[in-house]
């Protein structure tokens, strides 16, 4: 199969989970598919690369508004592209995606829709984006969820469950789980120098609430560790310095999967404080538990609170609440059985449920069944 994957930005512009979730799919290439990868820039002149193996284009783009890039070439080149591609896999939330396939595609080519989560303030509120959305779920031959709750609970996706597929994203396990001689000595210098650590790892922006979790913070007697970059990094940093925790708060930008491992094995606490539905799964959950710790989440309507449950991987705290959040931290903190419990319970989800293998064999059969259909007229009956 020759597999063209869409969505708005790719590393090295902009890192992410929807853009570590494309990475893993384009591993299909190990399985002889042909997978490419077509992007818009963040900012900046139109580029053609390889990343990881996978090339990559990313169409010019003039900046940033509402965290969409303002990239007029995308729809040109999304229908160049589909001349060579026998399955779209759209990344959604992405509009210019559905702006696109208003130009019309090949009628056989098949369209795979990934719904990574909704558009926050997308119902009833941006009646133009609505409608777009509705043409790619009619359009979609397959859509791929997390969880079947996700189904459920959009008014998008319930009228066509008879279409969805239910894929859990997947982690290198072993990669997470395993440290060699030369890390562990490096874990334990870091554990040295910061025996009691909190850690987060995501995007730094709105929807990501790490204003509530500086806000925890202050009722917590432990140092908080956050890797990442975005465009609330110098608010959070000044908001940390306000609150008197400039000396506890350690913003450690852009790091490699290597040094983002050493410092969930050196940390005790994993605490994804995501405030918007924009957070549709929170992959670093899956990445955390794999790396054997406790993890505290929201009770988000999405399939984030489903990955580490509520007592049973982790604790689970209201959304934006931060003395619930310090709540949770604190009680992890101070209670090494639940704590070690929890965490086992974690690295084995991972194991069984969140594999990358189990991931990439789901993948490879929705896309292998949509274009089957496709071909033989079944998905435009």
């Amino acid at each position: 199969m020759r597999i063209l994957q869409t969505y708005k930005v790719y590393p090295p512009d902009v890192h992410g989970g929807i853009s570590e979730v494309m990475a893993r799919i384009s591993q299909l290439r190990t399985m002889s598919h042909d997978v490419r990868i077509l992007v818009a820039r963040d900012h900046g002149f139109a580029r053609r690369y390889l990343h990881d193996g996978t090339p990559v284009q990313a169409v010019g783009s003039l900046g940033q508004l509402m965290s969409m890039p303002i990239a007029p070439g995308f729809p040109f080149a999304l229908k160049r592209a589909t001349k060579q591609c026998d399955v779209l896999a759209l990344h959604a939330p992405f509009p210019l995606n559905d702006f696109s396939l208003l130009f019309g595609i090949p009628e056989d080519v098949a369209v795979v829709l990934h719904w990574h989560s909704e558009i926050a303030g997308a119902r009833g509120q941006l009646p133009f984006i609505e409608s777009m959305l509705r043409n790619t779920v009619a359009r979609a031959d397959r859509v791929v969820v997390t969880d079947e709750a996700m189904i459920q609970a959009s008014p998008f996706l319930s009228k066509v469950a008879e279409k969805c597929d239910v894929v859990p994203y997947g982690v290198d396990v072993e990669f997470w789980s395993t440290v060699g001689e030369a890390e562990a000595a490096e874990i334990a210098s870091i554990k040295a120098q910061h025996p009691r650590t909190v850690i987060s790892i995501g995007r730094l922006v709105p929807y990501k609430g790490y204003p509530v979790l500086l806000e925890a913070m202050q009722q917590v007697d432990a140092e908080l560790v956050l890797i990442g970059e975005g465009s609330q990094g110098e608010a959070l940093k000044a908001q940390a310095k306000r609150l008197g925790l400039a000396d506890r708060v350690h913003f450690k930008g852009y790091l490699s999967r290597t040094e983002m491992k050493l410092h969930l094995h050196a940390a005790q606490v994993f605490v994804l404080p995501s405030i918007s539905e924009a957070e549709g799964f929170g992959i670093v959950q899956v990445e955390a538990m794999a790396s054997g710790l406790p993890v505290i989440n929201t009770n988000l309507n999405t399939t984030v609170p489903l990955i580490a449950r509520h007592e049973i991987e982790g604790l689970t705290v209201e959304v934006g609440n931060a003395q619930a959040l310090a709540g949770a931290i604190n009680r992890l903190l101070g209670d090494s059985d639940l704590s070690a419990r929890l965490a086992a319970n974690g690295r084995q989800r991972a194991q069984v449920t969140y594999s990358n293998a189990a991931f990439l064999n789901g993948m490879q059969d929705v896309y292998q069944r949509a274009c089957d259909a496709r071909r033989s007229g079944r998905a435009r009956s």
